[in-house]
């Protein structure tokens, strides 16, 4: 099936404009979708590899060398002078591709037949020159992600395994898609994409109304609906090989530069990468629109898309911009030269008004011309630039007004710190809710890990045996464990030639033969590697947790917790009890940012029921247990340790002790008298306890400090020294 017309997609104005500027420019850096699913995310990708002009290629080499500019490490030299066209090319990496697959690796074939070592290209080798396109990268294992930011910083990539040492070169415009409700991205991956662009399917019932008809009739005779647009495609295609043309004689004055740097500055942007992109980008718009020189709309056009992905600070700000900001930057900073005007006869036919993007950025696409079936490109179809509401989506209101603590907390007894709904006769009386509070500020969290050597899938918290990690030693493949060993690593080819090597001349080998294996040659690498674990929280929201604005600690800390699930790639649950029941707030998910909004509007107030929350934390896990059996569990119980509603919770403490659930009861007991009821429940559920004070990083880097001062001041005896040791050590641990 031909793929779908990109002319003909509809109300993705903004999507189709990012993939054309990167098309025109490919060093921009590339474009990452982010949006809802059904957008037509990974239609418009994969429609723009027709409209990409061909590139002229050395007759011969597998790595697509230019032939007006070849390679000089090229592993295929030396090179013939015969060259070819060959179509640009679109190379999709999936999400469970291996490190081998993505790099290249040792040629079986011919180190099997012919016992010599050779390589065969990967992935990265395919897309050089085209485009690389990964849909839900935000998926994608941390160990390909390395790989992908060693080759996009430089160009180039380098293969030292397996006997093998090899470098090419690999320069491509990296396109990404993601859904956000599935995880964020990586921060250092984030901030390798040049554009981004938020997608959200439009509301008008006209344009939905649109887009089906023509999916429907493209279901229905897909030829014949590619014929009805390949005028547009063609006209579309020519005009990009146009602005790539065009795009060597755009000016960038320097009026225009430094406005470029003000904007970044002011929205306090790290490093510089923001600043080349958005020239890169601006100069790629203006060569798009038929201009000759770079303008302020061009450079407002630039920033929408190149700033708000790294404008973030930490993973749960929400990406947008304030476009008055904006605005106001463009304007104080505007170039002391008046611009040229415009000229309609610089650019294609129709002038930099027509086409994908050739509107005026002031003037968003909000019109339904793009819905007429009949309009091409050049007639306010989907691929014009919408800068009225920004190419991704700004705060959430919702969000925002999560933020605002709540006044007049109640402020009770030190003797009682339950409120009176702690009392009440009635066993169904509601309990009274108090106003959400907002959290403290997140901070670095102590690191909480597994114990023991997992197989759950690659992450960056507990030790396992991955396909992913570092190679730690070889085992031959036994009849009888042959499938738990293959969970735990592939065939280690260069140890399983070293193991048939010896054998080769009692098998009869014939000099220039291939190499003779047999079963008992197999040797299969045993990696190891991190694991993500599932993080079950586990709060209280009790009355006794709001008083004296605790709860708003109690958020920080969780927060905190969040933020380091988030870096060691976990999965993350969100339980909370108050009255007289738990609530399962947000079923295990990749999605963190979803549980940290749960959390800002949790309100609090009610009775405690311990064993409620306790109850519903042994069920979710079991539940997660059943869909991946290999991912571990780790509980974090955010509690005083009190429980005034249900049973006693000793008894499903002991269950989580007896399956060997790894648990860590975060005490928010606070005030000059405590009971320690959190350390009663900690020791019930054999696992750790810990402080809300004791959970900051730097909090154990202070006491191991104390510890060690303290030991080795003078007059310390050497048993008090080894006292002080194994007491840090122990609460390391």
């Amino acid at each position: 099936m031909p793929p779908y017309p990109l002319t003909a997609v509809v109300g993705m104005d903004d999507l189709v404009l990012s993939l054309l500027l990167s098309s025109v420019a490919p060093d921009i850096g590339g474009v990452l979708v982010r949006g809802e699913k059904g957008t037509a995310k990974s239609t418009a990708v994969r429609a723009l590899a027709n409209l990409l002009p061909p590139v002229d290629v050395i007759s011969g080499c597998r790595f697509g060398c230019d032939p007006h500019a070849p390679d000089p490490e090229c592993p295929d030299q030396p090179h013939g002078h015969e060259h070819h066209p060959r179509p640009a090319r679109l190379v999709e990496l999936p999400v469970g591709a291996t490190e081998d697959r993505l790099l290249g690796s040792l040629d079986l074939d011919r180190a099997l037949s012919a016992g010599v070592r050779a390589y065969e290209p990967g992935l990265l080798a395919a897309a050089h020159r085209g485009i690389l396109y990964v849909d839900e990268v935000n998926l994608l294992h941390d160990h390909l992600v390395d790989v992908l930011l060693d080759a996009a910083a430089m160009g180039r990539v380098h293969i030292e395994r397996e006997s093998i040492s090899i470098t090419h070169a690999s320069r491509f415009v990296l396109v990404g898609t993601m859904n956000p409700e599935e995880g964020e991205l990586r921060p250092q991956l984030l901030d390798r994409f040049g554009l981004t662009v938020e997608v959200r399917a439009s509301r008008d019932p006209d344009v939905r109304a649109e887009v089906v008809r023509r999916r429907l009739a493209f279901d229905a005779d897909p030829d014949g609906f590619v014929k009805e647009w390949q005028d547009a495609e063609r006209e579309l295609a020519g005009r990009i090989t146009s602005a790539r043309e065009r795009l060597v004689g755009v000016e960038l004055s320097d009026g225009v530069l430094r406005q470029i740097a003000a904007v970044c500055a002011a929205f306090d942007v790290d490093g510089m990468r923001a600043d080349l992109v958005v020239a890169r980008t601006a100069r790629a718009h203006a060569a798009w629109a038929g201009r000759s020189s770079v303008s302020s709309d061009d450079v407002r056009v630039a920033a929408m898309f190149a700033l708000p992905h790294r404008r973030r600070r930490d993973p749960f700000d929400a990406p947008g911009m304030d476009e008055n900001l904006l605005d106001e930057a463009l304007r104080d900073n505007a170039p002391e030269d008046p611009e040229p005007p415009t000229d309609p006869d610089d650019g294609p036919e129709g002038g930099p008004e027509g086409g994908p993007g050739g509107q005026d950025p002031q003037n968003g696409p909000d019109s339904q011309d793009g819905a007429d079936p009949q309009n091409g490109p050049d007639h306010g179809g989907p691929e014009g630039a919408d800068d009225t509401t920004g190419p991704v989506a700004q705060t959430s209101s919702a969000d925002a007004g999560a933020q605002q603590p709540s006044a007049g907390e109640p402020d009770p007894a030190e003797a009682k710190p339950q409120d009176d709904s702690e009392n009440t006769d009635s066993p169904r009386a509601p309990a009274p809710t108090q106003d959400p509070v907002s959290a403290t500020s997140p901070f670095k969290v102590r690191s909480f890990k597994v114990p023991g050597l997992g197989k759950g899938t690659a992450g960056r918290r507990s030790r396992a045996l991955t396909t992913s990690g570092r190679t730690i030693s070889t085992r031959p493949l036994d009849s009888g464990s042959s499938s738990r060993q293959a969970e735990a690593g592939r065939v280690h080819l260069p140890a399983t030639l070293t193991a048939a090597a010896g054998r080769q001349q009692a098998r009869g080998r014939e000099p220039g033969g291939p190499v003779l294996l047999r079963r008992d040659d197999i040797r299969l690498g045993v990696r190891e590697g991190r694991e993500g674990n599932l993080i079950l929280f586990c709060v209280d929201a009790s009355g006794s947790m709001a008083a004296k604005q605790r709860m708003a600690a109690v958020k920080g800390a969780v927060l905190s917790l969040l933020l380091d699930a988030y870096q060691r790639r976990d999965r993350v649950g969100l339980i909370t009890f108050r009255g007289r029941e738990a609530e399962l707030a947000l079923p295990p998910t990749g999605a963190v940012e979803a549980a940290r909004m749960r959390l800002d509007r949790l309100p609090t107030g009610g009775r405690t029921p311990l064993s409620e929350g306790l109850r519903r934390a042994w069920s979710v896990i079991g539940n997660e247990r059943l869909r991946d059996p290999h991912r571990r569990p780790l509980l974090v119980l955010v509690t005083d340790g009190r429980h005034t509603a249900g049973e006693d919770p000793t008894r499903i403490a002991a269950e989580f002790a007896r399956k060997g659930v790894r648990s860590v009861v975060v005490d928010c007991e606070r005030g000059p008298v405590k009971l320690h009821m959190a350390a009663k429940l900690a020791a019930g559920l054999g696992g750790e306890l810990i402080s809300l004070d004791e959970l900051r990083a730097e909090s154990l880097a202070g006491m191991v400090r104390e510890q060690v001062t303290n030991a080795g001041a003078p007059g310390t005896s050497r048993a008090t020294r080894t006292s002080h040791t194994s007491r840090t050590e122990r609460r390391i641990a």
